[in-house]
């Protein structure tokens, strides 16, 4: 069955928020007396439905109190992202370029995405074609997610290909049935010799991959 939609996840594929998030996150934990590295935070963050990954957090540090804290990051990331935010390198060209129906599926909430999407300039190719996770009340790795991201294209799940930079994002799509990019530097190797799975480092590798799809 060829590829006739496109599903994106949003942070760390098509905008590059994931570090700038992770070194807030790294600020608001040392000023709660938490101090851990970029890379740690970034790696248990990635992909993760945020409220598990403060809640790891809460049971690692007693004296951390996660509704304040993730409020506090909501608010502050948002006017971070706000501020400035780069699109992926050659997410831009793609996006525009892509002739197929297309949606982005985020573990994140609508305001993060949108307040993301725009900043990059990445807003108007979507035409507001978001699934949030918050709105489905399904977070990867459940596939829920995904397959409400193919009922918006009106596709099955085996005719969507699915482009994520994370490891739950991954195990979403394959669950959910679709073809999946595992997209970036992340370590994919478990998922390398899968039926339906493909590694590709940027969006050069993307666009070769979709052609092979047709």
């Amino acid at each position: 069955m060829s590829i006739e939609g496109v599903i994106f996840d949003s942070d760390g594929t098509l905008v590059d928020s994931e570090r700038m998030a992770a070194g807030l996150l790294r600020e608001l934990l040392a000023e709660r007396d938490i101090h851990l590295p970029h890379d740690e935070v970034l790696r248990r963050f990635r992909g993760v439905q945020f409220a598990i990954f403060v809640g790891e957090l809460c049971e690692e540090h007693a004296h951390l109190d996660a509704e304040p804290f993730m409020s506090d990051f909501r608010g502050r990331s948002l006017d971070l992202f706000a501020q400035g935010l780069d699109a992926m390198p050659g997410a831009l060209d793609f996006v525009r370029e892509l002739k197929l129906p297309k949606c982005v599926a985020t573990n994140g909430p609508r305001a993060k995405v949108e307040t993301c999407l725009k900043t990059a300039g990445l807003w108007e190719a979507f035409a507001g074609n978001i699934v949030s996770a918050y709105e489905v009340n399904a977070w990867k790795p459940s596939p829920e997610l995904i397959l409400a991201a193919a009922q918006v294209l009106d596709l099955a799940p085996q005719q969507c290909l699915l482009v994520d930079d994370s490891v739950p994002g991954v195990q979403a799509g394959l669950a959910a049935g679709t073809v999946v990019a595992g997209y970036g530097d992340t370590d994919f190797s478990a998922f390398h010799g899968q039926p339906g799975f493909h590694h590709v480092p940027d969006y050069a590798a993307l666009k070769a991959l979709l052609a092979s799809l047709g």
